[in-house]
C-alpha cells in the first residue's frame, strides 16, 4: 500500500493560470509521460489534468524527499530551471498510501473540486486512466485503485444528494452566459472539440441556440461537434481567417501558449466595435491577456467561477458527512482488495508448483509402481490426482479470503 503515491497540485494550493505551466498536450504525452517514468524509476504512472488540477498517481518504493521530486519536476520539465523545480516543490501535496487512495477517492466523488458535485471529475479520472494504460504506463497497482475509486465515486452520487442539481464548472459557464442575455441568433465561434466544449454545447444548443462555427486541430472532432449543433468546421488553422464575426466565443484547448492572439481576435472582430463574450475554460487560458486589456469584452473564465464554486460548496455541506461514509466504507474494501490481490500475486506461482510435483511423482518417485498398474487404474489414479490439485490449488486462497474477511469484520466490529 505504501508504494502508491500522489503528487498533487489543485486550486487550494496554487493559482489556476499556474496549473496550467503543468499542461501536457495531448500529442505530447505519450513520448513526455514515458521519459518521465524511465528517467525516474517509477514503476506504473497516471498522469491527470483538469481545470483546477494535475495529478501524478505514482507506484514506486522511493520516498518523495526534496531529492526525489527535484529529480522528479526536472526530468517532468526539462526546461525549468532551480527557482521553478524549487516552487513546483514547495506547491505541491503529497499522499502516501491510504492518504493517496483517500484523496483520490474524494476527488472523484467530486468532494475535492473546485465545484462540490460535479460529475465531470469522475469521467476524467476514468479517460486519464485508460490513457495511461493504453501508453503502457499503468501496472496492477494503479488498476485496482482507479477500479475501486469509480466503484466510490458511483457510489456517492447515487446514494448521496450530493450531485443533485449538480453545479459544474460547465454550468457554472453556462449560466453566466445566460445572465448576460444573449440571443438565439447570436453567431457563436466555438475552438476546441473536447468533452468540455462538447458539454457547455449541449447546454447551448438545447436552449435554442442554432448559428455555430467549430474550430479544431483534428478535423473528425470538429466535424462531429458541428454536426450535432447543425454548424460549421473548421481546421484550427483557418482561425486567423475567420470571416462573418462573431458575438460570442467559447473556446477550450490544450494549447499550452494563448490560441486567440492580438491580431487573430483583430481579424475575427470584422471591424465590429460591440461589446463580445468569451468563454474561455482553458488552462492555461486561450485569450491573450492583452486582448482583454485592449477591447469590451465580457470575460467568463475558469478563475471567475470561483466565488460561485464557494457558495456551491457552502450549499453541499450537509451532505459531506454521508459522503465520507460512503468513501470510508470503500476504502475499507480497497484495503481488503489491495490484501486478497497480494496474496493472489503470491500465490500464482503455486499451481505450477503442484504441477511439477504431479509430474514427478508419476514420471520419478512412483513410476515403477504406475508401471504395474493396469490401463484402468492408472486413469483412475490420474483422474484422482487430478481432483485433489484442482482443490488444493485453490484452498490457500480460499482460506486466505476468509482470514481477511474474519479481520475485516474484528476492525468493524
Amino acid at each position: 500500500m505504501q508504494a502508491l503515491k500522489i503528487i498533487a497540485f489543485t486550486h487550494k494550493t496554487i493559482d489556476i493560470e499556474e496549473i496550467g505551466s503543468l499542461h501536457i498536450d495531448e500529442c505530447a504525452r505519450e513520448s513526455r509521460l514515458n521519459f518521465l517514468k524511465e528517467n525516474t524509476g517509477l514503476d506504473e504512472l497516471m498522469y491527470i489534468s483538469t481545470c483546477n488540477r494535475v495529478e501524478f498517481v505514482l507506484a514506486n518504493n522511493q520516498d518523495l524527499d526534496s531529492k526525489f521530486l527535484a529529480h522528479f519536476f526536472a526530468s517532468f520539465q526539462p526546461s525549468w530551471g532551480t527557482k521553478e523545480i524549487n516552487r513546483a516543490i514547495d506547491r505541491c501535496q503529497i499522499f502516501v498510501g491510504l492518504q493517496a487512495c483517500r484523496h483520490l477517492f474524494s476527488t472523484a466523488a467530486s468532494i475535492d473540486s473546485l465545484v462540490i458535485g460535479e460529475r465531470e471529475i469522475i469521467t476524467q479520472v476514468r479517460k486519464s486512466y485508460h490513457e495511461c494504460a493504453d501508453l503502457g504506463l499503468t501496472g496492477d497497482r494503479i488498476r485496482l485503485l482507479i477500479k475501486h475509486t469509480i466503484e466510490a465515486a458511483k457510489e456517492v452520487y447515487t446514494e448521496t444528494d450530493i450531485a443533485k442539481n449538480p453545479v459544474s464548472v460547465v454550468s457554472l459557464a453556462y449560466r453566466e452566459l445566460r445572465d448576460l442575455n444573449v440571443s438565439e441568433d447570436a453567431r457563436i465561434v466555438i475552438i476546441g472539440a473536447g468533452e468540455t466544449n462538447e458539454n457547455l454545447s449541449k447546454y447551448i444548443r438545447k436552449h435554442g441556440f442554432k448559428n455555430f462555427k467549430v474550430y479544431n486541430r483534428t478535423q473528425s472532432k470538429a466535424l462531429a461537434l458541428a454536426e450535432s449543433l447543425g454548424g460549421e468546421a473548421l481546421p484550427l488553422a483557418r482561425l486567423e481567417d475567420h470571416t462573418g464575426g462573431f458575438d460570442v466565443i467559447i473556446t477550450c484547448t490544450g494549447s499550452e501558449e494563448p490560441i486567440i492572439t492580438e491580431a487573430k481576435y483583430e481579424n475575427m472582430l470584422q471591424g465590429e466595435k460591440d461589446r463580445k463574450i468569451i468563454v474561455d475554460l482553458a488552462v492555461p487560458a486561450d485569450l491573450d491577456k492583452k486582448v482583454l486589456e485592449k477591447n469590451a469584452i465580457n470575460y467568463i473564465a475558469v478563475n471567475t467561477l470561483n466565488e460561485i464554486a464557494a457558495r456551491n460548496k457552502k450549499e453541499r455541506e450537509k451532505d459531506l458527512k454521508l459522503c465520507w461514509e460512503i468513501l470510508e466504507k470503500n476504502i475499507d474494501r480497497y484495503e481488503e482488495g489491495v490484501r486478497v490481490r497480494e496474496i493472489e500475486l503470491a500465490l500464482q506461482e503455486v499451481p505450477q508448483e503442484v504441477k511439477g510435483i504431479r509430474e514427478r511423482a508419476f514420471s520419478e518417485v512412483f513410476a515403477k509402481d504406475i508401471a504395474q498398474m493396469d490401463e484402468q487404474t492408472q486413469v483412475l489414479l490420474g483422474d484422482m490426482v487430478s481432483y485433489f490439485e484442482k482443490k488444493y490449488i485453490g484452498l490457500p486462497m480460499k482460506m486466505a479470503r476468509e482470514i481477511l474477511v474474519g479481520k475485516s469484520a474484528k476492525k468493524k466490529n
